[in-house]
């Protein structure tokens, strides 16, 4: 296994070729299934990494599994290579089966307390993941639109981890440069107001339908604000809650 320290979070690449979040000490909670959902821009990997800290959850990202496939070259990053240099979702017959895999692989060595995130991101494919492991909290962060675009352009990335930082709200130590390798930072082409917009839309129209689907489930709960610094006290009091009774 190869360990890393990403912002005060002890990271485990495993040979699952995902990557898994979890802190550095203490019992995980048991039979805690948790999505995460928020637009871009919303603070989302802000938010998963202190309720990984906190709550010593195993982190799996959509994200992180696509990126390992196309770095390592198997068969499927050969596939969604192009779909995803071309800014489209990968469709569910390639994410979902890798997905659903992942989890299994995970819960197979005894580890049962997970936050998910970038998944689902249609109606099949939560149904899909509702058939083969249901969630029991699904988490959506509600940022306004007018908040993320002017979030998003002091927000800085590095590429190689996909790490994230914002000048205004969660600076790296050093400018310019990431906390954890000391490589540079990049500002995407797609940060730019008008591109944000655009994705902020066609998120609200592929997320709607979903929500629904986990308001219909009785398992949706919704944290509102405009800082990530606002919203995670609603979320930490909510599961600590919510972990008690589990």
């Amino acid at each position: 296994m190869i360990f890393r320290q990403i912002r005060g979070v002890i990271t485990e690449v495993p040979v699952i070729k995902s990557m898994r979040f979890f802190s550095s000490s203490g019992p995980r909670p048991k039979n805690v299934f948790i999505v995460i959902m928020g637009p871009p821009g919303s603070g989302k990997g802000t938010i998963s990494e202190r309720i990984v800290r906190d709550f010593k959850l195993l982190y799996l990202s959509s994200g992180d599994v696509l990126r390992n496939h196309i770095s390592n070259q198997t068969e499927f990053g050969v596939q969604i290579k192009p779909i995803v240099a071309a800014g489209k979702l990968v469709p569910s017959s390639l994410l979902t089966p890798m997905i659903e895999a992942d989890i299994s692989k995970l819960k197979s060595t005894g580890d049962t307390g997970f936050l998910l995130d970038g998944f689902p991101r249609s109606v099949d494919q939560a149904e899909s993941l509702q058939r083969t492991h249901p969630p029991n909290l699904a988490i959506q962060l509600d940022v306004p639109f007018e908040t993320i675009i002017n979030r998003i352009k002091s927000r800085y990335i590095h590429l190689p981890s996909g790490r994230v930082y914002n000048l205004d709200y969660n600076p790296p130590k050093v400018t310019g440069k990431d906390d954890v390798t000391g490589e540079a930072l990049t500002q995407r082409e797609d940060d730019k107001p008008e591109s944000v917009k655009k994705r902020l839309e066609i998120y609200q129209s592929v997320m709607d339908p979903i929500l629904e689907y986990y308001k219909n489930k009785q398992v949706l709960q919704v944290f509102s604000g405009t800082e990530s610094n606002v919203i995670y006290p609603q979320v930490k009091r909510f599961l600590e809650d919510f972990l008690k009774k589990q």
